[in-house]
């Protein structure tokens, strides 16, 4: 595989992928990851983004999930699920309503028929919030998502409006993939 200027620097700090300057780009615009102690990351793979949080903030309880397998991480509890069996891990479903940051780089597999990728697109983006609604501390929940653009995008924000007080499109410098969307949205509004 071919590494861009992003993923060789990212190798010779050794992380596991140039997706960690995505998120440290959103953490720096933001103070996401200053106020969070308990910290989800869904859709793991390869790891970056938990191993990023976790060097960033050492005192940090850091889970991750995904279906693909990931080397271990020193300090993350990973597990080999899907994100809807979430509430199958005891570990983390006891931390229900108190994680401050949760964060996803999920995506599904893409096939290049757009009818079907915005489908699977949006229905993950979908999943992934509802599990972030029920996951996020109450008062002061944060939450970063990856979405694709595409035409479902606007009904997906509008969703994302109605449960947070914030909700921005940030943009990426890092971007190799101009129809990656990364959402930061904060504090969940009091009827969640």
């Amino acid at each position: 595989m071919h590494l861009d200027n992003w993923g060789l620097k990212a190798k010779k700090l050794g992380y596991r992928s140039r997706a960690v300057f995505k998120l440290e780009e959103i953490l720096n615009k933001t103070n996401a990851l200053k106020k969070s102690n308990n910290i989800l990351d869904i859709g793991a793979a390869p790891g970056g983004w938990s191993q990023f949080v976790k060097n960033k903030k050492k005192d940090a309880n850091v889970f991750a999930i995904d279906i693909l397998d990931i080397e271990p991480i020193e300090g993350v509890d990973f597990y080999n699920v899907a994100v809807e069996e979430l509430d199958s891990i005891d570990k983390i479903l006891a931390l229900k309503g108190s994680f401050d940051l949760v964060i996803s780089d999920l995506a599904p597999n893409l096939t290049g028929i757009s009818v079907i990728d915005e489908a699977n697109i949006f229905e993950l983006n979908d999943i992934t919030l509802n599990v972030a609604v029920e996951y996020l501390y109450k008062r002061r929940g944060f939450f970063i998502i990856k979405t694709f653009q595409n035409s479902m995008l606007k009904k997906l924000k509008t969703k994302m409006s109605s449960i947070f007080d914030e909700v921005q499109f940030i943009n990426q410098l890092h971007q190799k993939n101009n129809l990656q969307r990364y959402i930061y949205m904060e504090h969940l509004k009091n009827e969640q």
